[in-house]
């Protein structure tokens, strides 16, 4: 299992970074974690343009789905004809609903967005997508967000999305391999309940779930990654980095 981070900058891009958005590959399936803002530019570094087999979407905020409705345009009116196969996004209820007011009133009848894509609603549990086990589980912001714990022959790769501190999380990432978890706050800076972690509760998710790796993400522009990496150090002993667009992990 290959995760390659597409864009890893939190609430807006950086200069360095489209928003959230990873890229899961094994078995010559591609599995695309959200799709927030420049995210389809980055995407194209690293596989083709149709080349994505399924999306999961872990909320509803843009940072995290937004390029959907530009990556709709580049399926509905590829040059070659429509990509005829529908492309299973799974997100949050209301998830079409969400992409076609986003784009905008001038949508073909007929929700045009569906004839691309093939909406599936999330809920807590077990499913499969391609070669991946996918445990989907509710986590703690203020509009329905999940986190995710995708399995491969043997390996674990768990994904906070976007959440407050939250137990949840923590049993998703039992004994993963890889705990990929946002660090938006600072330690002793902001305290919104239910919204974000830092990275000292990075580190103390993934301390507590007995992760192996911990990689912070969704560290927004004015958040210090130095400072967030100190901080998980600190509470979490195994070895702690801050994601980059652009770098690969193999699992």
């Amino acid at each position: 299992m290959k995760l390659t981070v597409v864009g890893c900058a939190g609430t807006f891009p950086s200069a360095d970074s489209p928003c959230s958005s990873y890229l899961i590959q094994a078995d010559g399936f591609c599995l695309l974690l959200d799709m927030g803002n420049g995210a389809l530019g980055g995407l194209q570094r690293h596989c083709g343009l149709y080349d994505l087999d399924a999306v999961l979407l872990s909320h509803l905020h843009t940072d995290h789905f937004i390029d959907m409705c530009n990556y709709w345009v580049v399926r509905y009116y590829r040059h070659e004809g429509p990509v005829m196969d529908r492309l299973p996004v799974y997100g949050p209820r209301g998830t079409e609903e969400r992409l076609c007011d986003a784009y905008g009133g001038d949508l073909p009848k007929d929700s045009a967005m569906r004839e691309v894509f093939d909406f599936r609603t999330l809920a807590p549990g077990r499913f499969s997508v391609g070669p991946f086990t996918v445990y989907a589980e509710r986590v703690c912001h203020p509009v329905e967000a999940f986190g995710f714990r995708i399995e491969h022959d043997g390996s674990a790769l768990v994904y906070s999305g976007d959440t407050g501190p939250c137990a949840a999380l923590v049993d998703l990432a039992r004994d993963a391999d890889l705990l990929l978890c946002e660090a938006s706050f600072t330690d002793g800076k902001e305290d919104v309940p239910g919204l974000h972690l830092n990275g000292r509760q990075a580190g103390e998710h993934a301390a507590r779930a007995g992760a192996a790796r911990l990689v912070l993400t969704h560290i927004p522009p004015w958040t210090d990654p130095a400072r967030n990496l100190t901080d998980a150090r600190a509470a979490f002993p195994g070895p702690v980095e801050v994601a980059r667009a652009g770098e690969v992990y193999e699992l």
